[in-house]
């Protein structure tokens, strides 16, 4: 990248799913893609699970107890949930191009290439020319999410290069796996993606260190969705403390590679929000600590991905 272009405006969809709708969900990221475009952003990332829905009553409905509506829930789920590629992909992609944006996008996706039964937590690339980049399935559900999501596999570890720089990333709690995290470092990520559901301050910290050890910008998107967003048709709502305004709050925020804020994480409020990356600051880290270059050690350590998946 040379000089003159060090420095990239993205968009940050801090934005609620259509409640479990593929379609509405789908329609509602095109016009935010379409929006950022016209912007100005090259690059625009949505929250953990966007399409159709994070599933968050796995959190408050006891399955044991409320069988039954975890098995209307589940298939739910599953009915407006994507298969790469459909309608939904098709829609996204042509939006990607019309746009001339590089799109990061949270699905649960169908495991199409077996039973189609099955769900994965899937974070989507899709490139400005409107093509597939590729994805990343979540290895590891955290707690409850395993009644509702497969694990993925080191396949699905990838990184892709674009006119802008190198993207990378990981869901959730996997971005708490230090050898998941290794290998985004290794592959020389410079912008790290983090869509997640977890708004907690705790989290932050989490995401300000991540950028810092790994030299890099760290884009931490998350849904801000109230409860009046949820059908009332949907009984596990009821489920929610009394008073519950917002099921999850956003805090979504953009991070420089000293740990440093771009934007201030953003509360309580759907919006997408827009920051400049200087680039230039990456290198500076680098040289002083380098996770996986001076400071790597491989004559001490060794590091392993098995890259072939269960179906592969």
């Amino acid at each position: 990248m040379s000089a003159e272009n060090k420095q990239i405006t993205i968009a940050v969809a801090q934005a609620a799913s259509v409640f479990l709708d593929k379609r509405a969900s789908t329609e509602k990221a095109c016009k935010i893609i379409a929006e950022a475009g016209k912007n100005g952003a090259k690059l625009v990332v949505f929250p953990e699970a966007f399409i159709p829905a994070y599933p968050d009553w796995v959190w408050v409905t006891p399955p044991g107890l409320k069988k039954p509506l975890i098995n209307d829930l589940y298939s739910k789920l599953l009915e407006n949930s994507v298969s790469i590629p459909d309608e939904t992909t098709v829609a996204l992609c042509k939006a990607a191009k019309d746009a001339s944006i590089v799109v990061a996008i949270g699905i649960n996706e169908r495991n199409t290439e077996a039973s189609g039964s099955s769900l994965f937590n899937t974070l989507l690339y899709i490139g400005a020319d409107g093509t597939i980049l590729g994805k990343h399935r979540k290895l590891i559900p955290t707690g409850p999410e395993r009644m509702m999501w497969s694990q993925g596999d080191g396949s699905t570890l990838v990184s892709f290069d674009t006119d802008f720089g190198k993207l990378g990333g990981l869901l959730c709690w996997e971005n708490m796996m230090p050898l998941a995290r290794n290998s985004m470092y290794i592959a020389g990520v410079q912008i790290y993606l983090a869509p997640t559901w977890d708004a907690s301050e705790t989290w932050l910290t989490a995401m300000r260190h991540i950028a810092w050890e790994g030299g890099m910008f760290v884009v931490n998107c998350c849904q801000a969705i109230s409860i009046d967003q949820i059908p009332d048709s949907y009984e596990f709502k009821k489920l929610y403390p009394e008073g519950k305004e917002w099921i999850n709050k956003g805090n979504s925020c953009v991070i420089d590679p000293r740990g440093k804020f771009v934007t201030e994480p953003l509360a309580c409020k759907e919006e997408t929000i827009y920051a400049t990356l200087d680039l230039s600051l990456i290198a500076p880290q680098k040289w002083l600590f380098d996770v996986a270059g001076h400071y790597a050690r491989p004559d001490v350590f060794q590091y392993q991905i098995n890259d072939v998946g269960a179906n592969g």
